[in-house]
């Protein structure tokens, strides 16, 4: 491994090339709620890349929400999503879209998970 990747790599957990949607919540300048279906392109542990198409400032708190699709039709299981906090740590664009380095706010996994309850939300039906 060379000096400059060693000194500007700093994850903690390695990165899995997956493309799930999600739903980004964020703020606008004007104060404004703004909700935007987005794809991540990879996630670890303690962050993803999302493609968005609104621009994202850096140090901004975003909510994201990953749907979950029912098992099969006549399953006794809820239907429902993951809700995760994070925040931009860095932008690039590419292509007409907003690429977004996003940081949780707790990680996925850590040393204590047993202590950190699970986010899940319960969805309506409808």
């Amino acid at each position: 491994m060379n000096k400059t990747k060693a000194a500007t790599e700093h994850r903690k957990w390695e990165r899995l090339p997956l493309a799930i949607p999600v739903f980004v919540r964020s703020q606008g300048e004007n104060g404004k709620e703004m909700l935007e279906f987005a794809t991540a392109l990879n996630v670890s542990a303690g962050g993803l890349l999302v493609a968005v198409r609104r621009s994202l400032p850096l140090s901004s708190q975003v909510t994201l929400e990953i749907p979950s699709a029912p098992l099969v039709p006549r399953a006794e299981l809820p239907k429902s999503s993951w809700n995760l906090r994070a925040r931009t740590i860095w932008t690039s664009h590419a292509d007409g879209y907003q690429l977004a380095g996003l940081r949780f706010s707790h990680p996925l996994l850590s040393q204590s998970s047993e202590s950190r309850p699970r986010q899940r939300k319960d969805v309506s039906p409808v």
